[in-house]
């Protein structure tokens, strides 16, 4: 048993002495030496609100793992707010943030040939991030992740990060005054956690539990729950076993937990993000997903749990109402067999799951919205795609036509909708935004809440090459595909076209002819944005977001984890 242990690559034998030696430094001691090595992958900060309690976690993992036998060995993982890196150069750093994530991971289980690892994760790049090292590592692997925020409270209503947004478009319209703003500010994050709605970090934290890459509950498991620690104690133990019976990633994580995954997604109303997730992680499991996938499942699964920020529920009330398993139940006859990590098929777990409130996890007979959660539009200004919130989207402007007002950037954008520049029957158009462009691909929640908060967001559209928080809501289509910046038809556009958003026959188009497009492109001067340093090297490497904007260099990765 001790000979198949990959971590006595590193310790086992007298010519391993000096690594002994060193483990020996950090508190080893000989009887550690024949036991399982784990890594315990700690996304911890003091800056990311969803961050700052999983030190707590790492300890009750770190116990499980010394009960179940083995070594805990933790590390640290950076990590990224995007609600704090939002609307400045900084939220350039996000996405490209999540291979870096993954190659932290790499560098550190691979290095010292660990025999398996826990993430400790939360957010929104930190949970994806390791999610693509667990399969391209391909060693026993499973996280814990935070969990979400509880929501505020002002003047009597329920608040949360959005709603801090959402109100600094009601002050440049009139509606409140700046201390309504501020005191909204002091209340909509009252303690640890992922931002309180079904966001992309509380949707990437859901799908983990459906890729069978957590346990049972611990997606919508609060971060101030006291069960948080239970299960990761339990997590801990239960990797160790993970270890000792060969359960890999990948042979447990295939295509159909991928596209079980997509139902769950779609059932819940997720993050557009998760159309640029989803993707990239699968690439690191060997499946390949494309948009088309998402948008097949999408017509076949209905939209079951109506979540901020397109509804009134919070994770709160999904989490009592039956979370990830009750939604799981629902969809049982709908669901392919795929195994989990800790030995339990997600069949099973769906027939064990049950839903305790059934307004707020509706039955397929009577969802909430007919189709899924998310729509994949193309059109002759998304020819490779882009991505929808439709469950967001109010009933009177699934079919939009309106005059394109063009912006070369976030920011001139945002100006323009804070200025009262934009009115009802705008489509307002952000380019030069996306993965090559921008570069990074940067989350455009600014605009869109300006846009709601102003009272526009049911008569104005925005769309770009870039992405949305998950928090978006509104007529909001991002990831246009090609992106300006490679010469996609969005670097046509000019102020005054006409542009109609259609999503019940999922489309999206300009009024021009193919050969118009075509003679304005070979007009466009790309804008000079020049990208130094690790964005550099993303802009060079980076796939189109229809592809989930991952680095085309992952093609050449040899396979890992023998």
């Amino acid at each position: 048993m001790v000979r198949e242990l990959r971590s006595r690559n590193a310790v086992g034998g007298l010519d391993r002495a000096p690594s002994r030696g060193l483990y020996r430094a950090s508190g080893l001691e000989d009887a550690d030496f024949e036991k399982p090595m784990v890594g315990v992958a700690n996304a911890w900060n003091d800056i990311i609100p969803g961050h700052v309690h999983l030190n707590s976690l790492t300890d009750e993992v770190r116990k499980g793992i010394k009960e179940a036998g083995g070594v805990p060995l933790a590390f640290g993982i950076p990590g990224i707010c995007d609600g704090i890196a939002m609307g400045h150069r900084g939220m350039r750093y996000s996405l490209p943030s999540r291979d870096l994530i993954a190659d932290s991971v790499e560098f550190m289980i691979e290095a010292h040939q660990l025999d398996g690892w826990v993430g400790v994760t939360n957010c929104d790049k930190i949970t994806p991030g390791m999610l693509m090292a667990a399969g391209r590592i391909n060693v026993p692997a499973a996280l814990v992740t935070g969990g979400p925020m509880m929501p505020g409270e002002f003047e009597g209503r329920k608040v949360d990060l959005i709603s801090i947004f959402e109100a600094l478009g009601e002050y440049s319209a009139g509606k409140v005054t700046e201390e309504e703003v501020r005191e909204t500010e002091r209340c909509a994050c009252p303690g640890p956690g992922s931002c309180a709605g079904l966001f992309t970090a509380n949707t990437m934290n859901c799908l983990t539990e459906v890729l069978g890459l957590s346990l049972p509950g611990c997606g919508t498991m609060h971060a101030d729950d006291s069960r948080k620690k239970t299960i990761a104690r339990v997590t801990g133990k239960l990797l160790v076993d993970a270890i000792m019976a060969g359960r890999k990633p990948r042979s447990c994580v295939k295509g159909a937990s991928f596209r079980n995954a997509i139902r769950a997604d779609m059932a819940i109303g997720g993050s557009t993000n998760t159309c640029l997730h989803l993707p990239a992680i699968a690439r690191e499991f060997g499946v390949t997903l494309s948009l088309d996938t998402f948008d097949k499942i999408s017509r076949k699964i209905p939209h079951l749990v109506n979540l901020r920020p397109g509804g009134p529920y919070f994770l709160h009330d999904f989490d009592r109402a039956g979370g990830i398993p009750g939604i799981l139940s629902r969809l049982k006859d709908r669901l392919e067999d795929a195994q989990t990590v800790f030995g339990e098929s997600i069949l099973e777990i769906a027939s064990e799951g049950k839903v305790t409130d059934p307004s707020v996890i509706r039955t397929l007979d009577l969802p909430f919205h007919r189709d899924g959660g998310i729509a994949i539009l193309r059109g002759n200004l998304a020819p490779q795609g882009a991505v929808v919130k439709q469950s967001a989207v109010a009933e009177q402007i699934r079919k939009f036509t309106g005059k394109a007002r063009v912006f070369d950037s976030e920011n001139a954008a945002a100006k323009a909708i804070t200025a009262g520049r934009i009115r009802s029957g705008d489509v307002v158009v952000i380019r030069y935004e996306g993965p090559k462009g921008a570069p990074g691909m940067p989350e455009m929640l600014g605009p869109t809440s300006l846009i709601s908060g102003m009272g526009l967001g049911e008569s104005v559209a925005l769309i770009t090459d870039g992405r949305f928080s998950g928090g978006t809501r509104g007529l909001s289509v991002g990831h246009v595909s090609p992106e300006a910046f490679e010469k996609g038809p969005l670097a046509a556009l000019r102020n005054g076209d006409e542009i109609t958003i259609d999503l019940s026959r999922r489309e999206i188009s300009v009024k021009l002819t193919k050969g118009e497009i075509a003679a304005r492109l070979k007009e466009v001067k790309m804008p000079k944005k020049p990208a130094l340093g690790m964005l550099g090297r993303y802009r060079k490497l980076a796939l189109s977001a229809a592809y989930g904007a991952g680095l085309s260099s992952e093609e050449n990765r040899p396979k890992r984890g023998s």
